[in-house]
């Protein structure tokens, strides 16, 4: 009976592979030993797809974002600039927070990323087609950017430690509950990013309300 065969290596594979290492044990465990190792191959056969490991997790980087919605900036969508400003910011932090320590590699920005410029340019355009300035709506791009992937960088609520014991209401009055804030850590952290993020989208309404209209 023929021995059955192995997967072919692809440039697919290997970023799977190392997405999962990533998400599993950080970007310190990715390397090029370890992932040849995890996908059965010898080391230099994935030098035919990526000539570093830094070329590894950019692509990483960018198959995250590929899983962030566009559709609400399409032409044809229909939804408002507000509304579909908000849509995508959910889903980009969803990708995010579904891979959270990719982030301080998509955080550096999208460089030479294909999903990552696509993207950028999603946003700028919509920004741009609703009535904003080029300059606007780049500086738009770039605070949802900044908020964004702050947001995903870790969890308010999960930074207390649940002991009531650390917050002595001598040296801190005001943190008698803090000790629950963790076991509610989803809630909290969801809620603290709607209100952001409708904070945010509330003062960018006064502004384009009162932006300069283009001279007929």
């Amino acid at each position: 009976m023929a021995r059955p065969r192995k997967p072919l290596l692809s440039r697919d594979r290997i970023v799977d592979t190392a997405r999962a290492l990533v998400d599993g044990e950080g970007l310190a465990a990715v390397s090029t030993r370890r992932l040849a190792a995890e996908l059965g191959v010898s080391g230099p056969s994935l030098y035919n797809h990526f000539r570093t490991k830094d070329q590894i997790l950019e692509a990483v980087a960018d198959s995250v974002s590929a899983q962030v919605d566009l559709s609400m900036f399409d032409a044809a969508d229909g939804r408002d600039w507000r509304t579909a400003l908000h849509d995508w910011a959910v889903s980009y932090r969803a990708a995010l927070r579904a891979h959270p320590n990719i982030v301080p590699v998509l955080a550096q920005g999208p460089g030479r990323r294909p999903a990552g410029l696509r993207l950028a340019d999603a946003v700028f355009g919509a920004m741009v087609d609703a009535g904003w300035s080029p300059a606007q709506a780049t500086s738009i791009g770039a605070l949802m950017r900044y908020f964004v992937t702050g947001s995903a960088l870790g969890s308010f609520a999960g930074g207390f430690v649940d002991d009531e014991a650390a917050y002595d209401p001598a040296d801190y009055p005001h943190l008698g509950q803090a000790h629950l804030l963790a076991d509610r850590q989803e809630l909290i952290d969801e809620r603290a990013f709607e209100t952001g993020l409708t904070a945010l989208l509330d003062g960018l309404s006064v502004q384009y309300a009162g932006r300069p209209r283009p001279t007929p």
